[in-house]
């Protein structure tokens, strides 16, 4: 038998049904080194977390995440709470020894998410940073295709993330909408998700200049989130939002890459539409999160008459991830990236070293959004800071 890995989770609404899916499935369809117990769910609301363990399949639930992160029986702390608590709860986390799964943003600010990283660091602890489109196949195919040189030289990334769930004026002030609690709007929520790739595929990011506008500058109070992209209407008065509707911004990458960016939640008819493109001198990619088993390839040195955009189903068995599902063209869809970054944490902890993304690169995501606030605050070009 493999050995226990026991998790204790905060959070069990959005993510907590995504994470509580993952770590149900990981073990059934992968090569895992543990067996992961779903030990403990939290949240402050006992009738809620109560509901939400036996549905998802926990053994116990707690209302404190101080006592669960305290306790002997918990190896793992998986961070899915609002943003402005990741900072407490993962500080409190790795002096506890415990290793540490954490949902994106990674913190309020970059002097938050470097001392997270210092602490993660001297605890000894595997740390991991769930941006979760990293474990699409077809991302993961497009690294290895860079990686391999099939690109040349990048010239450019131009990434969008453009959702639609907050245009009604009347959609309630939820948490994603108070500064306070989510530390930034459009930015942390959409575009964290295309820096991270944009890191990821093409590389570290050197000065950025940008803009932010909030189009709906107060909402009414007393709305909860449901646990998705929606929420209950709210019913007090209206009070000022705190975060940006949209995030437009410029980039430049140590490599001489230029890159082009857009997050907003203000784009209609837009439901998930997480896209991007890479331009390099022998060839171009380019994918879709609402279709997210296809990778767009095109290579200059296709025989003339041939060239073009070609689709590739990345569904095989040779395509990063494809021998653990199904025959090819039986496309897998969101709930399994969250299974391969649990594969991945599972791994990284058996290995006993950092998983990837891990706080690093938490911290060095920050550092970009920050500089891009700043950007969009003095109208100029800002460096970003190195760690």
């Amino acid at each position: 038998m493999k050995p226990q890995l026991r998790i204790g989770m905060v959070g069990y609404k959005f993510m907590g049904k995504a994470h509580s899916h993952a770590y149900r499935s990981v073990a059934r369809f992968l090569d895992v080194p543990f067996d992961p117990v779903m030990q403990v769910l939290c949240g402050r609301d006992e009738a809620a977390v109560a509901q939400a363990a036996a549905r998802f399949g926990w053994q116990e639930y707690e209302t404190d995440w101080r006592r669960l992160v305290s306790r002997d029986d918990i190896d793992v702390i998986d961070i899915g709470t609002p943003n402005n608590a990741h900072y407490e709860i993962a500080l409190a986390a790795a002096r506890a020894g415990k290793h540490i799964l954490c949902e994106k943003p990674l913190a309020m600010t970059v002097a938050q998410a470097r001392e997270m990283l210092a602490a993660v660091r001297e605890a000894g602890v595997t740390h991991m940073l769930c941006h979760n489109y990293r474990f699409v196949p077809a991302v993961q195919l497009a690294k290895r295709l860079i990686d391999e040189g099939r690109l040349g030289h990048i010239y450019h990334f131009r990434g969008v993330y453009l959702q639609d769930w907050i245009m009604d004026p009347d959609f309630p002030l939820v948490w994603r909408l108070q500064g306070d609690v989510s530390g930034s709007g459009s930015l942390g929520d959409l575009g964290a998700h295309t820096l991270d790739l944009a890191r990821y595929l093409v590389g570290e990011f050197s000065e950025v200049v940008g803009m932010q506008e909030t189009f709906i500058k107060d909402r009414p109070v007393g709305g909860k989130m449901d646990g998705g992209l929606s929420a209950t209407a709210g019913g007090g008065p209206r009070e000022p939002v705190t975060v940006d509707d949209a995030t437009a911004f410029l980039a430049r990458f140590e490599n001489g890459a230029l890159g082009t960016f857009e997050a907003t939640r203000f784009a209609g008819g837009n439901r998930n539409g997480n896209r991007w493109e890479i331009n390099g001198s022998k060839g171009s990619l380019r994918w879709d999160m609402e279709e997210m088993n296809w990778l767009d390839v095109y290579f200059h040195d296709d025989p003339t008459g041939l060239q073009g955009w070609r689709r590739i189903s990345c569904t095989e068995g040779s395509h990063p991830y494809g021998a653990a599902w199904w025959p090819p063209g039986h496309i897998i869809g969101y709930e399994h990236t969250f299974i391969h970054v649990t594969y991945e944490l599972l791994h990284a902890i058996a290995g006993k070293r950092s998983a990837s993304p891990n706080f690093e690169d938490g911290l060095r995501n920050q550092q970009v959004m920050a500089a891009v606030e700043r950007s969009a605050a003095n109208r100029s070009w800002v460096p970003v800071e190195q760690e």
